[in-house]
């Protein structure tokens, strides 16, 4: 995907592009090129990868949540910015949290931050596990992209998401995964609002957007350790 490819799809997406915004992607990918070389970040490497398969990819959130309406997003295992950072990008209004355990990767994010002079954005290199608590029912929004399968996903976000919010979970293609999680979306006190399917441009993979609201606030001690989530997945299948 080139540039003016990118401009042209992320103005489907109905989203105005600025010519700050464009700069601080350039700033971005160009950083991220560099970096790669000696940290290993991602395994896409060029710069028509990076704007498809990273920064367009990333913004297809908007598809399922009106992000100028909310206050605030949680990006788990957000690696290497994505989604979290390209979305502070567009949408000034949010506070980011950007999650990761990777110390290299959280690392080259703080590096990034400055360089692209973004502010109300958090770096926390840690497990997500570990930081509930702190942030437990409280985030508007919170996503993961290709990390982990859902039921054990689904256990890790619920509970940071505020009463009334939602968790999207950012996947290929999930059909199979989000049959195995209608145990669990129930047993969070939540509800499946859709699955949004549709394919890139260019390279036409497939990409699902499963948009769970959260309807009940989460109380502290139904939270299970990592552990049991690990080793015992909500994942019974309704009949």
């Amino acid at each position: 995907m080139n540039i003016d490819e990118f401009k042209n799809e992320v103005t489907k997406l109905g989203i105005n592009i600025t010519s700050e915004q464009l700069n601080k992607l350039e700033i971005y990918c160009d950083f991220l090129i560099e970096y790669n070389k000696h940290t290993n970040l991602t395994a896409i490497k060029t710069k028509e990868e990076i704007y498809l398969k990273h920064f367009y990819d990333s913004l297809t959130l908007i598809k399922a949540i009106d992000l100028t309406k909310e206050k605030t997003l949680l990006d788990i295992g957000s690696g290497a910015g994505f989604p979290g950072m390209v979305l502070k990008i567009f949408f000034p209004n949010l506070h980011v949290y950007l999650v990761d355990s990777n110390n290299k990767k959280t690392k080259f994010l703080e590096a990034l931050k400055d360089k692209i002079n973004v502010d109300n954005i958090e770096i926390i290199n840690n497990r997500i596990e570990n930081i509930t608590n702190k942030l437990i029912n409280s985030i508007d929004i919170v996503t993961a992209r290709a990390v982990t399968n859902l039921p054990v996903l689904l256990e890790l976000a619920i509970p940071l998401v505020k009463e009334n919010k939602y968790f999207v979970a950012m996947k290929g293609n999930a059909k199979e995964e989000l049959d195995n999680s209608l145990y669990a979306i129930d047993f969070l006190k939540c509800k499946l609002i859709e699955n949004k399917e549709f394919t890139l441009p260019i390279d036409y993979s497939n990409r699902s957007l499963i948009v769970i609201e959260k309807t009940k606030k989460t109380n502290v001690k139904d939270i299970r350790p990592y552990e049991k989530i690990i080793k015992k997945p909500l994942q019974k299948k309704y009949k």
